[in-house]
């Protein structure tokens, strides 16, 4: 972590994550992307995640979460910083010249090479099968359908766990402790995903929120009896309620979201453990 000196209010207590590590370029212009801001609003106009917008604008990182170069070995040229994830990407050349982003694992530096194939290849930041991994390796961006590429574990510091081969199945200690089955010529990436200091980062100040694009949020006990469950009283009041809510009364404490006629509860061998 860098620690800055408290020159101001909000330099005293501001930290950011590492990232000496990482080359001094700038991002691969063919693989960059126009990325309109949409302030948390869907394709008709409503607001559907609150708090977002404005902030500086950023380009779209085309990263290969798939293996779309098979048995092909690839070596790392550059680790770089991406504005619209948590994690580090390393941009990678295979041998005709063609270049790529993938999510960087901890520990890959430049030079190093990487390779998808579907013979077993335990080094780290290579891709390959979930067959052909042993029991108690770490993995990221994890496929759920064979194909399909990676859509599961790629934030900044985290890695799944295998625990055991099951017929077709391998079963997965996701970060979020639940265990679950995938199918095992599902592919995955070996390692941990970089810029695991990222949880311990503080942002300090409000301008610096709002440069990423996070807008202010006004407390629930704070506004009126009208505007949410947890308003009103004389004073400071707590929210009198006996759980928790949003702002549009529903319950916010242990709640159950997953749809309970999901295709994939299936494979849900335990559900995670709740933090108390």
């Amino acid at each position: 972590m860098k620690f800055y000196n408290p020159t101001s209010a909000g330099r005293r207590g501001m930290t950011r994550t590492d990232q000496s590590m990482l080359t001094k370029k700038e991002p691969e212009k063919a693989l960059l992307r126009p990325l309109k801001n949409r302030a948390g609003r869907a394709w008709n106009g409503r607001i559907t995640t609150r708090h977002q917008g404005g902030g500086v604008k950023k380009m779209y990182r085309i990263v290969e979460f798939g293996q779309a170069n098979l048995d092909v070995a690839a070596k790392t040229i550059a680790l770089e910083y991406d504005p619209n994830r948590t994690a580090f990407i390393a941009l990678i050349q295979y041998p005709d010249n063609k270049k790529a982003y993938i999510l960087a694992p901890q520990g890959l530096n430049v030079g190093d090479e990487v390779i998808c194939s579907e013979k077993p290849l335990s080094k780290l930041g290579n891709r390959t099968m979930l067959k052909n991994l042993s029991v108690g390796t770490m993995v990221y961006n994890i496929e759920m359908e064979p194909g399909r590429g990676g859509v599961m574990v790629k934030g900044a510091g985290t890695a799944a766990q295998i625990l055991a081969q099951e017929g077709n199945y391998t079963q997965l200690k996701m970060p979020s402790t639940e265990i679950r089955k995938v199918k095992n010529e599902c592919f995955a990436s070996i390692g941990t995903v970089s810029n695991s200091e990222h949880r311990f980062m503080n942002i300090g100040k409000a301008g610096r929120a709002r440069r990423m694009g996070i807008r202010p949020g006004v407390r629930g006990s704070a506004m009126n009896p009208v505007d949410h469950p947890h308003g009103g009283g004389e004073g400071r009041q707590p929210i009198g309620l006996k759980h928790p809510k949003t702002y549009r009364g529903k319950i916010a404490l242990g709640v159950k979201t997953r749809k309970r006629k999901n295709l994939s509860n299936k494979y849900i061998i335990q559900r995670r453990i709740k933090n108390k």
